[in-house]
């Protein structure tokens, strides 16, 4: 098996297996939930009560797909995949919206979400490219989003003092 067909096939059942992927547009990368269906992954979001999509995820673009091992959080496999846009009422937008609410969970408003999802959100395809499995000679580790939250002041004086006099 030439190396390529290898790295498609590994792929394919590392994200049919995973229950997220990491996607990068133009911007930072975001954890996104996805289905596998005909040889391309499949995402939903940018909605109310949906994932937010990370930026730069347009109609013939490029994306990093970085799929993680589901037991160990590791990198299993990472992949250039071309997006598409699906049009909403399109025979590939049924077919993908059809596997997409079989696998959301905790869905707002149950069986009225695939209109919400034809009315306000996007549904994406991302097909494979290029694969690799080999792995960087460098760190992948990223500076944490900028955020609000603050670290907590001192604690209250009566959770900081030491318990004294008792020797076991």
């Amino acid at each position: 098996m030439p190396e390529s067909q290898a790295a498609h096939s590994l792929v394919e059942e590392a994200t049919k297996k995973s229950g997220l992927v990491w996607v990068r547009g133009t911007g930072r990368a975001r954890p996104v939930w996805h289905v596998w269906l005909d040889g391309a992954a499949y995402l939903v979001g940018e909605g109310p009560g949906e994932q937010p999509l990370p930026s730069g995820l347009v109609d013939g673009a490029s994306a990093e797909v970085t799929v993680p091992s589901k037991d160990k959080r590791g990198r299993v496999v990472s992949w250039t995949a071309e997006v598409g846009e699906l049009a909403p009422g399109s025979p590939e937008w049924a077919a993908a919206v059809a596997e997409l609410r079989s696998k959301r969970l905790n869905a707002p408003d149950g069986e009225a979400m695939v209109d919400r999802w034809a009315r306000e959100c996007r549904v994406l395809r991302l097909t494979v490219r290029q694969a690799t499995t080999a792995l960087p000679d460098t760190s992948l580790a990223a500076r944490p989003a900028p955020t609000p939250a603050t670290t907590r002041g001192p604690l209250p004086r009566f959770l900081a003092r030491r318990r004294r006099g008792r020797t076991g």
